[in-house]
């Protein structure tokens, strides 16, 4: 199995210096590579000089907004992001998530969880060689998706999708037409832990039908209340 922390480098944008200290110590200890800010100005520049692989991001910062940020961020980068904040409400969890979050760890919070959720992420948004699929394009209406070379189009044109987002459309559409429950998509795209996060599937298969659905054409992504999603059948 690779080492997570192999030529990783993870930009930390935090103004405590406490837990920039805690984040750091322990992050480099295992091999990564860490970069500070400790305000919301330098973020996207040093999102350019740096090319972190994945950025800690908290939401209460001088002189910037954590949600405007993490959105920005967003527009810029598919780099991995996760929110790292006390502020614990399922709101501020779910605002984020909307601007592009790829996960959200409330303080005060264990080195240990700090360092699956990392793993976990990057799971995602590094590029990965996956097995060859058995049904390699997906073919939904306008939609055309391309499981091997993970790329998606509509009429044609292509249809940006983050790592995550990506993730979460490959599991709905190589399972075409059956229901995948909640927490069988949390399993399988954020990973084991995640079973109860039921408002990062909600987020996220909103996201996918705003990028890929027509407004009054057909869904392409079926709700099943209570219960979980499908893809649209043949």
């Amino acid at each position: 199995m690779t080492d997570p922390a192999a030529n990783t480098r993870v930009l930390v944008v935090e103004d405590d210096p406490n837990i920039v200290d805690l984040i750091r110590s322990n992050l480099a200890v295992r091999g990564f590579d860490t970069v500070v800010s400790q305000d919301g100005m330098r973020v996207l520049k040093l999102l350019e000089t740096e090319d972190p692989d994945i950025v800690l991001l908290d939401l209460m910062l001088p002189e910037a907004d954590g949600f405007e940020l993490c959105r920005q961020i967003r527009e810029r980068s598919l780099v991995g992001i996760i929110v790292v904040s006390a502020r614990g409400g399922e709101r501020d969890k779910v605002t984020a998530l909307n601007m592009g979050a790829d996960d959200y760890l409330t303080k005060p919070f264990s080195i240990e969880e700090l360092l699956a959720r990392i793993t976990a992420t990057l799971r995602r948004t590094r590029p990965a060689v996956l097995p060859e699929p058995q049904t390699p394009v997906v073919v939904a209406g306008d939609i055309t998706i391309d499981l091997a070379r993970q790329q998606v189009t509509r009429l044609g044109q292509p249809v940006h999708l983050t790592p995550t987002e990506f993730a979460l459309l490959r599991e709905l559409a190589t399972n075409r037409g059956k229901l995948l429950t909640h927490s069988h998509l949390l399993r399988r795209v954020w990973g084991h832990g995640y079973e109860t996060e039921t408002e990062y599937v909600r987020v996220y298969v909103r996201r996918l039908r705003a990028k890929l659905e027509v407004e009054g054409g057909e869904p392409l992504i079926l709700t099943q209340p209570r219960a979980g999603y499908r893809f649209a059948p043949e």
